[in-house]
Formats: structure tokens, sequence, C-alpha cells
């Protein structure tokens, strides 16, 4: 079973790009996007119609939004997290699959001088909530945009870019606090503990993409329970198209 997760930054744009190309060549069962940045009606994506179409779009135009596309009919799909305060900006999608659960997420961003932060710890903690209320019914399979880099391998410049949003001490925390409490398990890092220098954003600034300064803020995690079956998580970091790049994840079946 083939997973694949994106911040598209604006599916429009991307749609622009190489998206198609890139959605077709990577044949997922499973396509979760994020930051898609539209409303209903604006876009038609030339996609097989084996594909079922989940879509959570902001109230706000041209802001955050998710997507899932899925060869495989979903037991029941579910929107945000049970009437949270910014569960207006559409950022979750879970559908519910036989053996676990698939959450699609982008995770609000502290914003620059964190002036979000708080906000961002209030969500973290929501956040974990709604895993475990998952998990007590069956294993959870989360992708997406974490918007933090965890640990020190995860970020090309950790000293210049410490107390930076996405790489603060306290989001550092609460993803450590998810995975431990959470029982998850950071399927990429787990398979490749020591691999530096593989990252799925850059900024389009100071021509970080092509320096390779970049960060790995987009993840697959999976419940503990879920490792025995775990097969590969990949970083697509040659696909263009966004600032991110796609993330995979392939379970035995």
């Amino acid at each position: 079973m083939k997973f694949v997760s994106w911040n598209v930054n604006g599916l429009r744009a991307c749609v622009g790009k190489n998206f198609i190309e890139a959605f077709n060549d990577l044949d997922a069962d499973v396509f979760c996007l994020q930051e898609t940045k539209l409303q209903e009606g604006q876009i038609k994506l030339d996609i097989s119609d084996e594909y079922e179409q989940y879509w959570n779009y902001a109230e706000k135009k041209g802001y955050s939004g998710t997507a899932v596309f899925t060869r495989v009919k979903p037991i029941s799909v579910s929107y945000g997290m049970d009437d949270y305060k910014v569960d207006n900006e559409g950022r979750i999608i879970c559908l519910e699959f036989e053996e676990y659960y698939l959450i699609t997420v982008y995770t609000p961003n502290s914003k620059q001088g964190l002036l979000r932060l708080d906000d961002r710890m209030d969500w973290e903690d929501a956040f974990l909530r709604y895993i475990n209320d998952l998990q007590a019914k069956k294993p959870v399979i989360i992708c997406g945009d974490l918007n933090v880099a965890h640990e020190e391998i995860d970020i090309k410049n950790p000293k210049t870019n410490h107390h930076n949003a996405g790489f603060t001490d306290e989001e550092r925390e609460k993803m450590t606090v998810l995975l431990r409490d959470g029982h998850l398990t950071d399927t990429f890092r787990y398979l490749n503990p020591d691999l530096a220098d593989v990252y799925s954003w850059w900024s389009y600034r100071f021509k970080a993409r092509e320096k390779n300064a970049g960060w790995r803020i987009d993840y697959f995690l999976i419940s503990d329970s879920l490792r025995d079956i775990l097969e590969d998580a990949s970083i697509h970091t040659d696909i263009m198209g966004s600032d991110h790049c796609p993330v995979e994840l392939i379970l035995k079946k």
C-alpha cells in the first residue's frame, strides 16, 4: 500500500508546473495534499476517476486547505478536530479504513516573530488528544506538513535557525511529546536514523533549494503497532513544483 503526501503550496500553481505528471508517476494508492489554497469548484484535475476525492477548504480564500485522493474506498471520512477553533482553516481530513485511520494535516505555522506560537501550542495539545482518541479505536497513519524540524539532523542550519518558527524549543518539544505520548513512529527517521542532508522544504529565497539549505518538516508518522508492516519511507527531493517535495510511505499489505 503506497501513500504519498505533498504540500503543494497552491494547487493551481503546482498544476501549472508538473503536478499531474508527478501524481501519475508516483502512482500512489492514497495521495494527500496540504496547502491547496483554493475553494470548491476552482479547479478540475485531469486524474484517473479510479480515485475518490475528499477536500477540506478553508473559509479564507487562497489559504490553507487539504485534499485526499484514494483508490481504496474509506469506511468513513471526517474533517477537522471536533470543532477546534481553527477548523474553518481546512487543515485536517481523516479517512477511516478497515485496519487504521489515515489523517492528513497541515499544522499551523507559528509565523515570523512567533506571533502564533501560543495558538500553535494549543493546537499541538488538541491534536495529541485527537490522535489518542482515534488510537483508542484503531492505529493511525498521520501525514502532512507538521511545520517543525524535530531534531538538528532535520535542518541544514540548526544554530542560525534556533528560535525561528518551526525550530523553536517549544515546537520541537511538542513533536517529542506527540511521538512519545501518541505512541507514534517517525517512519523516515526510524528507517534512516543517521541520514543527514535530506529535506522536504526549502525557502524560495537565497537559492536555498539549489544549495540544499532545507528543513525536513513533512512527515509520515504511524502508530508504533504498525511498525511490523512498515516497508519503506522516502522523500522525493527531485520532484519540483512547490517549495516542498512529496514524501512517501509504503506499508506491506
